[in-house]
Formats: C-alpha cells, structure tokens, sequence
C-alpha cells in the first residue's frame, strides 16, 4: 500500500511541522505532492517566490492561514489555491488556530530552481530539492543549494 494523504506517517518533521512526500514511493520525476502538518502556532517556510516552479496547496483538515504580497487569509477545509511562478505567486503557510491543519502542496519539480525571499532579501538558487536523495547527481558532487543577498549580485540591463 502506498502513502495515504490522511494517515501516513511523516518523512520528517521540522518546528511543529511534519512533512511526508505521497509522490517519492511512486518514483514520480517531475511532479512532488508534500503532505504538510502544521501544529497549532506552526508555521512553513517564509514568505517566498518560486520563478521555476508552480505549486497547489489543497487544504486537507484545519484552517491555515496563507499569507502573500497581497495580504493574508484564513483558508478553508477543501480550498485549492494555485501559486504560480513570479511574484504573483508568493506564498507562505502558518497555523494560527488552536488545531492540527493538514494541507497537500503538489509542485513542479523543475530545476534549476530560483526561490527569491522578499521579507529577507534572499535569493535561493538550487539544481536539485533540499532534503533528498540527489537524484540527479546522486554523489551529490555536483549539487547547488546556495542562498545569496539579493542586491549583492550585479545587476544586467535592464534592471541595473
């Protein structure tokens, strides 16, 4: 029997939040499907910006909060919401209700991948997802998973 959205176990788990990949059994190449649970107070990742890649986030159980460069809002049991890629599509999830939220993210898994953290300045550059096997370059020699300081880069016409 294969993972189960509702009832398998996490892969890993990471302040108060538990993760478990339903697509890595299944030996899946270029899609992911990540079962987050977010403890009461939880919160994942910060406020960030795929320019690779677009994501689902399907609301499984509680009621999470999404937040965006727009705003913030409570999500719903059931809801989907569609991140694209580019700033239109930044997101970040946080519970801040007094229950478990359990939500399903499935994403693209195209690499190279840029993931820019506008709250910090951030750019994060990666051939290969953090917290796997390498499936690329399984010895992992040649791996990039690097953070830099947006301005310190030098900019190229037309943004410089």
């Amino acid at each position: 029997m294969g993972p189960n959205v509702f009832a398998s176990e996490p892969d890993f788990t990471h302040g108060g939040v538990g993760l478990t990949s339903v697509t890595k059994a299944g030996g899946a190449e270029l899609l992911g499907a990540t079962v987050y649970e977010l403890e009461a107070g939880a919160r994942w990742a910060d406020l960030h910006v795929h320019f690779a890649n677009e994501e689902m986030i399907v609301v499984l159980a509680g009621r999470p909060t999404l937040h965006t460069l727009e705003g913030s809002r409570e999500l719903e049991r059931g809801e989907v919401v569609v991140c694209k890629r580019g700033r239109a599509g930044a997101h970040r999830l946080e519970n801040a209700t007094s229950e478990q939220a359990r939500v399903l993210i499935v994403s693209t898994m195209l690499m190279p991948e840029v993931v820019e953290y506008p709250e910090r300045d951030h750019v994060f550059v990666m051939t290969e997802a953090p917290y796997t096997d390498g499936v690329y370059d399984p010895e992992q020699h040649g791996r990039l998973l690097r953070v830099f300081e947006r301005g310190g880069g030098k900019p190229v016409p037309p943004d410089s």
